[in-house]
């Protein structure tokens, strides 16, 4: 077993320029967090804001939240091993969904406190002037620390750095709403103070919900948006060699995404041109799209459309079925076969020294006149081969 040292010395992050970003923006965030926490759920106590208090509940949330974001960065950063060859970058999806559960959860709490507050009007406070000073700070500071994590995060185009950023702009809000509702208070509307602590409750669920369902539509494998598709399609049309294109996939993994795509080309070029074909056409989305990576599988037609009843057929039985029909060519030289609309193509290549005595013209003949009515064989086309030095 590797102790955590040797663990912490073997770690090196897929992008070390957005973990070092997330990890900085991270502990800002803490630090700020932990002094709002404490400065909010004291000062609203003290100076008798229910308001306030949610608000600090509030920051305590981001608190938490940004303990899991130092966690999901670390390991979401490592690279693809035997049991995670896409990578880890799904840990940060998770991560995001935890904390939309989360927040949704107490927001939901914290509504249903203050409504049950509520119906006693009785036991409703003043708050000081001093919930007013604490509520301004918490204002300036969240705004502040959005600004700054937002231009952070899309300096590395970190999806979960962004949804964290916005957290803080939620923050921001609730901490507006809680200035309001103070000063509604100090101006002899006590219970405006508790209504702000309801509307913070709200924003917090709804911002909760909202994360959770953006996190579980990726986990499911939600594809990208309609212009980021046909985007990549085109690129995949643009490739030189590539005649079309169809079950083009795509679904999202954290801020990055996976491709699959099938690509026609000619149905008569080699194997190795092909495939020359499909890594062109990969580098070429990887280059141009934020894409982690894609698969591109080559059709020599669209095989959505194409009859399949030929393809049960292996090599040997082809083999042995076309020998049948030729009866008696030589078939231990070179032929290839060309599955195509449900039927299969012949490309026969005979040695010189060995054509039948008919001469290849009249086997050519022959073999239009068998694939007149053949289900099976469509064109037997026959070359002559030159032995090579």
């Amino acid at each position: 077993m590797k102790n955590h040292t040797q663990q912490d010395q073997e770690f090196e992050p897929l992008h070390p320029e957005r973990y070092a970003v997330a990890q900085k923006c991270t502990w800002v965030s803490i630090g700020i967090n932990l002094l709002l926490t404490l400065l909010q759920v004291v000062g609203g106590f003290f100076a008798h804001s229910q308001a306030l208090m949610a608000d600090g509940l509030h920051s305590l949330s981001d608190l938490l939240s940004d303990v899991l974001v130092l966690y999901a960065n670390r390991h979401g950063n490592r690279d693809a091993d035997d049991k995670h060859p896409y990578g880890h970058a799904r840990i940060e999806t998770a991560a995001t969904l935890i904390l939309g559960v989360f927040l949704a959860a107490l927001g939901i709490a914290l509504l249903i406190a203050a409504a049950m507050r509520l119906q006693q009007p009785g036991d409703l406070h003043a708050v000081s002037p001093l919930g007013l000073a604490i509520a301004i700070l918490a204002l300036i500071a969240k705004e502040g620390m959005f600004r700054y994590m937002m231009a952070m995060a899309l300096k590395v185009r970190s999806q979960m750095l962004v949804a964290n950023a916005w957290h803080a702009r939620s923050d921001a809000a609730s901490s507006l709403v809680v200035v309001a509702g103070v000063i509604g208070n100090l101006l002899g509307y006590t219970f405006l103070d508790l209504v702000a602590a309801a509307v913070v409750g709200v924003m917090i669920a709804y911002m909760g919900g909202k994360l959770a369902l953006e996190a579980l539509s990726e986990l499911i494998d939600t594809g990208l948006d309609a212009e980021e598709v046909e985007s990549i399609r085109q690129t995949l049309l643009n490739t030189p060699g590539v005649l079309g294109l169809h079950e083009l996939r795509t679904r999202k993994m954290a801020d990055n995404a996976l491709v699959d795509a099938h690509v026609l080309v000619d149905p008569r070029i080699s194997v190795s041109e092909g495939h020359h074909i499909a890594e062109s056409a990969r580098h070429a989305v990887l280059n141009n799209h934020h894409v982690l990576d894609v698969m591109v599988h080559i059709d020599p037609e669209d095989d959505i459309q194409a009859a399949h009843h030929a393809r049960s057929h292996s090599r040997p039985k082809l083999l042995e079925l076309l020998a049948e029909r030729l009866g008696g060519v030589l078939l231990d030289n070179r032929v290839v076969f060309h599955y195509l609309d449900g039927r299969v193509d012949v490309e026969l290549y005979l040695p010189a020294d060995k054509l039948p005595s008919e001469g290849i013209g009249a086997l050519q003949a022959r073999c239009d006149e068998l694939t007149k009515d053949d289900p099976l064989f469509r064109a037997i086309h026959v070359h002559v081969s030159h032995a090579q030095k």
